[in-house]
């Protein structure tokens, strides 16, 4: 037992005088940490018992869940042509991911490639290795967990899952299938005319070439993904499916057991991942923005069907905790501030399985964010993991 564990489970700390955002509600009062865990949750208004620290009325809100998060890879190639060292860019992560409110995160790492000359398939399991070796030596504020995305379009993607996907800190799975004109990127034409300019020859001739690479990986993924979905099914993993487009690939991720659709591109995808019982993923950036980056639904209007369970923070590490507070704040939206937190907090850790935590009520962990607003944007004051005030 280290010293920090000493302090934190002998006098219990005390947050006093805070807007308790619960799940179904917002309480004025204090809460009391013992032992890393959540004791109990007073009504004492704005009255600071001695020995407790006074968050002046600010709010105090369950440390974030991000389910997923391709921000790592950004880390280890900060240009182009640098790479950088594994466990450093860990720890320039984790400053990130904490700096957002984020207390568990999903690091999405990318598992074969839609590209046969991407980087990903080498870099892969030294990134899980500087993960493990950063958190056995106490250097991260987060706690990091790893999101396998799986290609399905890659062959080589079941070997090189099969060689990570015993590591402890591996706890979900995704499967995705990253084509020109299926799924995200649905504007083929648009694409073909622009692989043209870069390989400057004629669109008739890159129209060929891509209509061929579509037809010979499309056959790759019809043999590749049933072999991904099983080998996580035995592993007993949460498994997500990426950017479902049309009706038919939610009813194939629903018939698989998938039990989550995550950043469904279009409204009907949406719907039908909900008549599946579905939970549904969306991306926290396109709250903020009020549209899609690729051109795809706007998580506005999933969320004025009540079609959008998750945020995660995608690619903007920060960008859960603004868009709980856009959604809550900004008058565009039906929900309350306790309902938004639950988006990226509690929802995220129960699609997870990690039901110790989301949520600020007895007995859970005490992953904890003080917030302060300034000119209505939240930032964070104080964050504990686990009872222990890592920032």
């Amino acid at each position: 037992m280290t010293g920090q564990d000493l302090i934190s489970a002998s006098d219990p700390l005390v947050l006093a005088n805070a807007r308790i955002v619960l799940a179904d509600r917002m309480e004025h009062g204090s809460v009391v940490v013992r032992g890393g865990a959540i004791e109990a949750i007073e009504k004492t208004g704005d009255k600071v018992p001695a020995g407790a620290l006074d968050l002046g009325g600010d709010h105090l809100i369950p440390g974030l869940v991000d389910i997923h998060t391709d921000h790592f890879e950004k880390h280890i190639f900060p240009r182009f042509h640098v790479r950088w060292d594994y466990v450093r860019a860990a720890l320039a992560h984790d400053a990130q991911i904490i700096g957002g409110g984020v207390t568990t995160v999903f690091d999405s790492l990318a598992v074969g490639n839609a590209e046969s000359d991407s980087y990903r398939s080498e870099i892969l399991k030294p990134m899980i290795d500087a993960l493990e070796r950063a958190t056995a030596g106490g250097m991260l504020r987060a706690q990091h967990f790893v999101h396998l995305r799986c290609e399905v379009i890659d062959e080589r993607t079941p070997q090189l899952m099969a060689e990570v996907l015993d590591n402890d800190l591996v706890r979900i799975a995704s499967v995705m299938e990253h084509l020109p004109g299926i799924r995200q990127t649905r504007d083929i034409d648009g694409y073909i005319d622009r692989l043209a300019d870069i390989r400057r020859q004629s669109v008739e001739t890159t129209r060929e070439q891509v209509m061929k690479m579509v037809d010979e990986k499309s056959e790759i993924g019809r043999k590749v993904r049933p072999l991904i979905v099983a080998m996580a099914k035995a592993r007993g993993l949460p498994l997500l499916s990426h950017d479902d487009t049309d009706i038919a690939h939610v009813d194939l991720a629903a018939d698989e057991g998938v039990a989550i659709s995550e950043f469904p591109c279009s409204l009907e995808a949406a719907r039908e991942a909900r008549l599946r019982g579905m939970v549904t993923v969306g991306g926290a950036p396109n709250i903020l923005r009020g549209q899609s980056q690729s051109g795809n639904v706007a998580m506005k209007t999933l969320m004025a069907e009540g079609l959008l369970d998750i945020l995660a923070s995608d690619y903007v590490p920060r960008s859960m905790l603004d868009a709980a507070f856009v959604i809550a704040e900004s008058g565009a939206f039906t929900e309350d501030l306790p309902a938004a937190i639950r988006m990226v907090a509690k929802a995220p850790a129960e699609a997870a399985g990690l039901m110790d935590r989301g949520e600020i009520v007895e007995g859970r962990r005490a992953d904890l964010v003080h917030i302060g607003l300034f000119e209505g944007h939240p930032f964070p004051k104080m964050i504990w993991r686990e009872g222990l005030r890592v920032a």
